[in-house]
C-alpha cells in the first residue's frame, strides 16, 4: 500500500478503483471502448488531480487553470471518470452510463466542445501531445504579455506507446525541446501493450533516450505506487525544461486474466472478469456504484482550486491589464486589423500592383500586425518563401517569450497541431505558411481543427503548377480539392493583391474553424479597382460583365488562372462573343449563399459555364454546374510557369477555343 493512504479523508486506493470500476462498467455496458488504459493509469491520475493539477470543477474555462490532455484518446473513461468524479456538470453518472451512445456528453473519443472539461479531441495518436505544445507556447507567450498574476500554469499529457510511434511524436517533443517549454510535463503509460500485443512486436525504440536527445527532462515511476508518482510529478515541476515522465504502468490493473495483456486493451472485460477483478481490488458494489464516501472526497479534489480561483479574478479586477487580458481570451479583437486590411486593400485597388499572391498576403500581414497583438505567426522553414513574416517582429524563444513568431523547422504535423494548441488555449490567433504541396503533411491536424471549429489560418503558398521548375513534387495538384472536401474549412485562393487583403478579414473574422489560404508563387496582374466592398465575402462573385448584349459565356475562375480569364473574354468578346468572368475565392462561402444569390452570379443555365484553375477539377461541377473545366488531369512537370502552363493547355487560347467549341456544340 503506498504511503498516501488518504486523500481529503477516504482511502487513496479507493478513489483510483473508482475510476477504475467506472470504466469497466461503462465498456461492459457499450459493450465497445478500452478499459485497460484507464484502469492501468486510475493511481497516476489520481495524484494528477489530487495532487498536483490546478482546476476548479465549477468553473471548466477558468482561463489560469493547468490544461489536461489526454493524447491517448482511446482512454477516454479515465477523462469521464475524472470529470464525473470532481464534479464537472456535464458529465453525469446518466452520461457515464451513455458512454459512446448517440448524442451523449461521453463519445468514444473525447471532443473539445462537446464535453466541458475536455481541453482538444483527441484519438488520432500523438495530436494530443502536439496540441499540448502549442498550449504551452500561447501560456508562456501570455504570462510574458500579462505576467504571473494572470496567467501561471501548466500544460500535462498523458500519451501512450502509440501517440509516441506516430512522427508527429517527434516533430513535436523536438520543438518543445528546443522551446525549453519548462511548463510542459508529458506523463507515459508506458504499459508495453499495443492492440496487436507486446509493443515489442513492432517496437524496440528508448523513449526516454529519444526525450532527453530533444532536451527534455527524463524521469521515471512506478505507476501503481502513487508515492513515487508524486517524487516524480514534483520533479518535473521544478524543471527548467519540458519532463517527461514514464510511468511504468499494467494495462488492465486487477483484472486477474487480462491485466498485462493486449486483451484488456480495446474490448470489454466480461462480466466474469470484471467480478474477479472486483474482488481483487476490494471493491465492492453493483455496476456505476460509488461508495459516498469516495464520491465526497473526489468532489472535495474537484472543489480544491476554488479560492485559488478567486484570488486569481481578484488579481484580474485589479489589473492594469484587465481589459487587454479579456480582449485576447475572447478572440474577436480583430476590428483594428479588419479596417487595416481594409486600407491596404483601397491602396491596391489605387495602385494596382502586379504581384504574387503571397507577397500581397505578406503586405497584408504588414498591415495589420502591430494593430493585432493576438496575432502570431510563423512558417516550416519557408518563412522568405511564405512572406510570413512582418517587418521588425521578434522570434518566439526561451530567451523572448514575447516574441509573436515561431520558427517551427519542418515540421508541418506538428506546427498545424501547435497551432490547433494554441487556438485551443486562447488568448492568441496563429497563423503559420508552408507550401500547398505539403498540406499533406499538415492535414491530419487541419481535420481536426475543422472537427473542433478552431481558428487556425495556413498559409500555404505555391498553389499551383506555377510552382515551375520546382517540378511535379511540389506542384499541388490534388490539394486544393482534398482541402475543400474537409467539412467545416474554407479554403481561400484569392485572384489578387484586393482579393488577399478580403480573404485574410473572412480569416480573421472566422473563429468557429480554421482557414487555408493558397497563394501563388508568381506575379498576377491586379483586377479589382473597387475595394469598397469584400466582395469575396460571398465566396464567388461577377467580376467583369458581358458586353455587346446578353451573355454567352461564363468564365469562373479562382486565383492565378482569374487573369487568365479574363484575357480569355478579351478574345471572345473581340470576336463578338458576350462574355463575363466570375472569381470564386472561396467555394466554401459560396455555397452558404442563399440560391437567389447563387442564380444571379451563376446566371443562365443555357450559358456555357467553363471552369478554370490549374488544379484537378474535382468539386467543380457539383458546386458551379459547368460545361467544360480548363485545368490539371495529371501531376505537372518541372519548367519555367509559362512553359508548364502552355504545355498542360492552361491559357487564355485554349480557354476561349473551348468555349467556342462549346457554343457550336
Amino acid at each position: 500500500m503506498s504511503k498516501i493512504d488518504q486523500i481529503e479523508g477516504a482511502p487513496a486506493r479507493d478513489l483510483a478503483n473508482a475510476i477504475r470500476a467506472l470504466a469497466m462498467d461503462a465498456v461492459e455496458q457499450a459493450k465497445s471502448g478500452h478499459p485497460g488504459m484507464p484502469m492501468g493509469m486510475a493511481d497516476a491520475a489520481t495524484v494528477l488531480f489530487s495532487r498536483f493539477l490546478k482546476f476548479d470543477a465549477s468553473d471548466p474555462r477558468w482561463p489560469d487553470r493547468d490544461r489536461f490532455v489526454l493524447s491517448a484518446g482511446h482512454g477516454s473513461m479515465l477523462l469521464y471518470a475524472l470529470l464525473h468524479l470532481t464534479g464537472y456538470e456535464d458529465v453525469t453518472l446518466d452520461e457515464i452510463k451513455r458512454f459512446r451512445q448517440l448524442g451523449s456528453k461521453t463519445p468514444g473519443h473525447p471532443e473539445y466542445g462537446h464535453t466541458e472539461g475536455v481541453e482538444t479531441t483527441t484519438g488520432p495518436l500523438g495530436q494530443g501531445l502536439a496540441n499540448a505544445v502549442g498550449m504551452a507556447m500561447a501560456e508562456a507567450h501570455l504570462n510574458a504579455r500579462f505576467g504571473d498574476a494572470l496567467v501561471n500554469h501548466r500544460t500535462w499529457v498523458i500519451c501512450g506507446d502509440g501517440c509516441l510511434m506516430e512522427g508527429v511524436s517527434q516533430e513535436a517533443l523536438a520543438l518543445a525541446g528546443r522551446q525549453k517549454l519548462n511548463k510542459l510535463v508529458v506523463i507515459w503509460d508506458d504499459n508495453s501493450i499495443s492492440i496487436d500485443g507486446a509493443v515489442s512486436l513492432s517496437d524496440i525504440t528508448d523513449q526516454k533516450a529519444r526525450f532527453a536527445a530533444s532536451g527534455w527532462n527524463v524521469l521515471s515511476c512506478n505507476g501503481h505506487d502513487m508515492d513515487d508518482v508524486v517524487r516524480a510529478f514534483e520533479a518535473a515541476t521544478k524543471s527548467d525544461k519540458p519532463s517527461f515522465i514514464a510511468c511504468k504502468t499494467t494495462i488492465g490493473f486487477g483484472a486477474p486474466k487480462k491485466a498485462g495483456t493486449h486483451k484488456a486493451h480495446g474490448e470489454p472485460l466480461g462480466p466474469e472478469e470484471i467480478a474477479a477483478t472486483h474482488a481483487a481490488l476490494g471493491w465492492s458494489g453493483a455496476a456505476f456504484e460509488v461508495p459516498d464516501a469516495i464520491r465526497a472526497a473526489w468532489k472535495k479534489v474537484g472543489a480544491r482550486g476554488v479560492k485559488e480561483r478567486g484570488a486569481w479574478a481578484d488579481r484580474l479586477r485589479a489589473s492594469e491589464h484587465k481589459a487587454a487580458f479579456r480582449a485576447a481570451l475572447d478572440g474577436d479583437n480583430v476590428e483594428a486589423a479588419i479596417d487595416a486590411l481594409a486600407q491596404y486593400a483601397a491602396k491596391a485597388a489605387t495602385e494596382k500592383p502586379a504581384l504574387a499572391t503571397r507577397a500581397s498576403s505578406g503586405a497584408s500581414i504588414e498591415a495589420m500586425f502591430a494593430v493585432l497583438p493576438e496575432l502570431v505567426g510563423g512558417s516550416a522553414d519557408l518563412t522568405p518563401s511564405n512572406n510570413t513574416l512582418a517587418k521588425g517582429t521578434e522570434d518566439f524563444t526561451p530567451e523572448n517569450r514575447g516574441g509573436r513568431y515561431i520558427r517551427y523547422g519542418i515540421r508541418e504535423h506538428a506546427m498545424a497541431a501547435a497551432m490547433n494548441g494554441m487556438a485551443l488555449h486562447g488568448g492568441v490567433i496563429p497563423y503559420a505558411g508552408t507550401f500547398l504541396t505539403f498540406a499533406d503533411y499538415s492535414r491530419p491536424a487541419i481535420r481536426l481543427a475543422a472537427l473542433m471549429g478552431v481558428r487556425a489560418i495556413h498559409v500555404m503558398t505555391h498553389d499551383s503548377i506555377g510552382v515551375g521548375e520546382d517540378g511535379p513534387t511540389h506542384q499541388p495538384v490534388e490539394h486544393l480539392a482534398a482541402l475543400r472536401a474537409i467539412p467545416n474549412l474554407f479554403v481561400f485562393r484569392p485572384a489578387d493583391a484586393v482579393e488577399a487583403a478580403e480573404c485574410w478579414q473572412l480569416a480573421l473574422l472566422r473563429d468557429n474553424g480554421p482557414s487555408v489560404l493558397a497563394l501563388s508563387r508568381q506575379a498576377t496582374p491586379a483586377l479589382r479597382a473597387d475595394a469598397s466592398a469584400n466582395l469575396s465575402a460571398r465566396g464567388a462573385y461577377e467580376l467583369l460583365p458581358a458586353e455587346g448584349g446578353e451573355s454567352h459565356v461564363a468564365l469562373i475562375a479562382t486565383g492565378t488562372e482569374v487573369a487568365l480569364a479574363v484575357k480569355a473574354r478579351e478574345l471572345l468578346q473581340a470576336q463578338g462573343i458576350p462574355t463575363r468572368v466570375i472569381s470564386a475565392p472561396c467555394f466554401e462561402l459560396f455555397d452558404l449563399q442563399d440560391e437567389d444569390y447563387q442564380d444571379e452570379v451563376l446566371g443562365d443555365p443555357s450559358e456555357v459555364r467553363i471552369g478554370v484553375e490549374a488544379a484537378i477539377g474535382q468539386g467543380w461541377y457539383e458546386m458551379f454546374a459547368i460545361s467544360d473545366f480548363i485545368g490539371m488531369v495529371e501531376f505537372g512537370a518541372s519548367a519555367p510557369a509559362k512553359d508548364v502552363y502552355a504545355h498542360f493547355g492552361i491559357t487564355p487560347e485554349a480557354i476561349a477555343e473551348a468555349a467556342k467549341d462549346l457554343l457550336e456544340d
